[in-house]
């Protein structure tokens, strides 16, 4: 079993790195990059630091390897956390020097195609945190998700146990960034339905990992950062969220069922299903529309898991990954969730 601890954390004061790891889009769209940059100095009075490759569209994976090699490497750097997501960090994996980095560990914040990197980190030993980008979270407009808000600063600057809430109300609707007046004022929220529980007649605590649903078909596909051993998964917490891909309940089945197949979906003892993403720029869903498509992700997802994991404890619409608010989670440290309870808690 790999041993797995938490880095040291940042204090405020301290310099925290900035990098692109996926893809440069600061350098498409400063806006939300500059503002996520002014929180993070002005709200958590760290001074981020970017990179060569954190504002550069269609740098190497080496250059963006060497970004990460840098920021670990550097000793007055106390955090990484990535600019934004993308699509193809899975080919910077093999550029990566897992010495180095174990030598240095550091929290890294980051989602989507980092699921990448977090599933590197956790292999590597060290506990990062899935969620908190520079663009989405920290460049909200208006302002940060308080839920979000006050999620990243415990992760940054507490270690301990911190209780995860349900939203009241919540968005995955997005505006155009290239827009000025996209950042006059925050995204409107709609009511939310709190989380739905299945099997929640236990209590599971366990080491997660996961992530973006395609991220990890995807290294599934390529075999990279994959237990060879699958009893490293064994009681742990599954957490799972798709993107704006908005991938098919077909899609979603697929993936869970090939997991099935391998052995490795029954592993876990419980699963953290993030709320579904339902609205993307090219299918702008409305109101009927993503209901369906959220309701027929979650048929999809329990038809696999009746087949493969039929008594694991599963909780839906938890607020992580492609969601507003967004609770950040660490991956590959403790999260307990208590069915009887209702609650769910992880350890930063």
């Amino acid at each position: 079993m790999t041993l797995i601890s938490y880095p040291p954390k940042p204090s405020p004061g301290d310099r925290i790195a900035v990098i692109s790891p996926g893809a440069g889009l600061p350098g498409l769209f400063p806006r939300p990059h500059e503002l996520g940059l002014e929180r993070l100095r002005k709200e958590y009075e760290l001074e981020p630091v970017e990179y060569p490759a954190t504002r550069k569209m269609g740098s190497t994976p080496q250059e963006r390897a060497d970004d990460i090699h840098a920021a670990f490497a550097d000793p007055g750097i106390k955090a990484v956390i990535a600019s934004i997501g993308g699509d193809d960090q899975i080919t910077v994996l093999p550029l990566l020097d897992r010495e180095l980095i174990r030598a240095n560990p550091k929290p890294f914040f980051g989602m989507s195609d980092n699921t990448n990197l977090l599933m590197f980190l956790r292999n590597t030993g060290i506990v990062a945190y899935h969620g908190a980008s520079v663009m989405c979270e920290l460049g909200r407009p208006g302002a940060m998700n308080p839920r979000t808000a006050d999620s990243l600063r415990a992760a940054l600057f507490t270690s301990g146990e911190y209780e995860l809430q349900p939203a009241e109300r919540w968005n995955d609707i997005s505006r155009d960034w290239a827009d000025p007046a996209t950042f006059d004022a925050e995204p409107q929220m709609r009511p939310a339905d709190g989380w739905t529980w299945t099997n929640a007649d236990r209590v599971v605590e366990g080491r997660s990992w996961g992530g973006c649903l395609e991220i990890v078909g995807w290294l599934l596909m390529a075999d990279r950062e994959i237990a060879r051993d699958l009893a490293e998964y064994d009681g742990g917490v599954l957490l799972l969220e798709t993107s704006e891909e908005l991938p098919s309940a077909n899609e979603v089945f697929w993936t869970l069922r090939n997991m099935g197949e391998r052995g490795l979906l029954q592993r876990f003892s419980a699963l953290l299903m993030g709320r579904a993403r339902t609205w993307s720029f090219e299918r702008p869903n409305g109101p009927e529309e993503a209901a369906r498509y959220a309701a027929e992700q979650r048929e999809a997802v329990l038809r696999a898991m009746s087949v493969y994991a039929p008594h694991t404890t599963i909780v839906f619409d938890v607020d992580l990954g492609h969601t507003d608010p967004q609770l950040v989670i660490p991956y590959g440290g403790t999260v307990r969730v208590d069915g009887p309870a209702r609650r769910i808690t992880v350890t930063y």
